[in-house]
């Protein structure tokens, strides 16, 4: 049980961390006063491109399956599509709530000025009335207010209902996936604003009590049965249960900080900073290995130790994967900067 409920986590942390990376990289063209609309052609545009990897990669998928897997397969919204469409839809409001602040322009400064920190406290607040917009739309949406006006390749992004006439709890619409990703977006700009960074150690602590408070509220909401939605369903579309994921997330934030500043992380190699470093190429090949045709395990067949052994077996190749990713990289980035030597 407790191994399932862990298996649900990596792609809510692929999303919250999409979102702190997001933020990170706005907040560095801020300080360099890029325009609201450099920020945006430069974020969305990082979107567009995961959005169009995410489709060549279903189309891979169905390449390779091809003769038993359905067509309708290419139009299936996993896990890279909503990250594309979430940066989307993050470097869209950032153009929209830096355009109203500034009114289309930046000016550059040595320091951080006060209107900077204005901005970027602009953007915490926008974040998480989007986040929170989200997951209080997502019951709706995925029952009487379902839009099956429009066709099923387009309404699967809305609330995921495929070609099967109603949503699946198994894909990655935009409700309420792209709450993670706001979510993590208002957290990364909470971390690189001057007072998270004056807190220092202290802004984690205080993340992972918030992440703690969020997880019992969640319960103790749930528990008071309160009808606010006509039809409510508390493990798959509930604010409730986005509460609880997004407060485990900011434990788990918390805890990465702490492997990383007092524990393992500084040992030196550190296989989760490795595997963070090459995450697309990992994600990519590691799905066929474990869900697809050359599946390294035999399906619905496998005991405890089995599946522990091929849970090792995968995790250890994909190391390898990502270490010779980097080691490669460097190397071809050499040959293309090395200089002839003259003699």
């Amino acid at each position: 049980m407790w191994s399932q409920m862990g298996g649900t986590f990596p792609a809510p942390l692929f999303l919250f961390l999409a979102g702190i990376s997001l933020a990170i990289v706005v907040d560095k063209f801020v300080s360099k006063a890029a325009s609201p609309g450099q920020i945006a052609r430069k974020t969305i545009g990082r979107g567009a491109e995961i959005l169009a990897l995410g489709l060549l990669f279903r189309l891979q998928e169905y390449v390779i399956a091809w003769g038993w897997a359905p067509w309708t397969d290419l139009f299936r919204v996993d896990i890279l599509n909503c990250i594309g469409v979430s940066l989307m839809m993050m470097g869209a409001m950032c153009w929209i709530v830096l355009s109203i602040r500034t009114g289309g322009l930046m000016r550059k400064h040595e320091h951080r000025t006060d209107k900077e920190e204005h901005h970027l406290r602009s953007l915490v607040l926008s974040a998480v009335l989007v986040c929170a917009s989200i997951s209080a739309l997502t019951p709706l949406l995925w029952t009487t207010w379902s839009p099956t006006f429009l066709p099923w390749e387009l309404e699967s992004y809305i609330n995921g209902v495929h070609n099967l006439g109603q949503p699946q709890s198994w894909l990655f619409p935009i409700f309420p996936w792209a709450a993670f990703a706001f979510a993590g977006l208002a957290t990364g700009f909470l971390l690189v604003n001057d007072s998270g960074k004056r807190l220092g150690a202290y802004t984690f602590v205080l993340a992972g009590t918030f992440g703690a408070a969020l997880i019992f509220a969640s319960k103790y909401f749930d528990g008071l049965r309160l009808q606010l939605y006509p039809i409510y369903d508390y493990w798959h579309t509930s604010p409730e249960f986005f509460a609880l994921r997004a407060g485990m997330l900011l434990l788990l934030m918390a805890s990465a900080y702490g492997w990383c500043r007092w524990g393992p992380g500084q040992w030196g190699f550190s296989p989760l900073i490795q595997l963070g470093k090459t995450s697309l190429i990992v994600y990519w090949v590691h799905i066929e290995f474990v869900y697809g045709r050359f599946s390294i395990l035999p399906r619905k067949s496998n005991n405890v130790a089995i599946a522990s052994v091929g849970l090792l077996t995968i995790v250890a190749a994909m190391l390898l994967l990502s270490w010779l990713r980097t080691k490669l990289g460097r190397v071809t980035l050499y040959k293309l900067t090395a200089r002839p030597s003259h003699s």
